[in-house]
């Protein structure tokens, strides 16, 4: 009986059973880890992925031309008129939210939106919604709706001048009207070239 209870087979068997449970534990425990991180990340993806399709699909477009309204006795272009549309299958833009930037090669400006008053209303440094077709009379540009847009310089632009408008809304593509005032100044000026 005494040969028997010296012999330590059993205890190596043993010792080398748990080892393998704390490999196997430990394994375990790495693989969760591994999978929550790449759970984490496609999760951002997604998001990404996501905000992409609402920057896409969210965009204005220039419909017809950009008229420019000037100053005959000054030979100064003192504001632009143009009407905006969503582009196909686009997601609605609520112009409360829209950055309206006019720059030369001197200034660039923020011009103040001042809503939906009268086209006679809108001021030096302003730019509004002077008229709605197909719409509800809010705010937000919405399929099938047009809006006119009147906006007007700090200063009015001499003739030969290149400016730039650029329509920044909270979401979606930027629209930038690149255009030169024609050498002679009329009331009413087609700017499209």
């Amino acid at each position: 009986m005494r040969k028997f209870m010296n012999r330590e087979e059993a205890f190596t068997g043993l010792e080398a059973a748990i080892v393998l449970i704390a490999f196997v534990v430990v394994a375990a425990v790495f693989s969760y880890v591994v999978l929550g991180a790449g759970f984490f990340t496609t999760g951002k993806s997604q998001e990404a992925v996501a905000s992409g399709v609402a920057q896409a699909s969210s965009s204005m477009q220039i419909l017809g031309d950009v008229y420019g309204l000037g100053d005959s006795s000054t030979q100064k272009l003192t504001g632009v008129q143009f009407t905006l549309g969503l582009t196909a299958g686009g997601s609605a833009i609520d112009l409360n939210k829209t950055t309206l930037i006019w720059s030369t090669a001197d200034t660039i400006k923020t011009l103040t939106y001042k809503g939906n008053i009268s086209a006679d209303d809108v001021k030096a440094g302003e730019w509004s919604i002077i008229e709605q077709n197909n719409g509800d009379k809010d705010f937000l540009l919405e399929d099938y709706e047009q809006f006119v847009i009147k906006a007007m310089p700090f200063d009015g632009i001499g003739a030969n001048t290149n400016f730039k408008l650029e329509l920044r809304p909270s979401i979606g593509a930027t629209i930038a009207i690149d255009e030169k005032v024609p050498p002679q100044v009329d009331a009413v000026m087609d700017l499209t070239r």
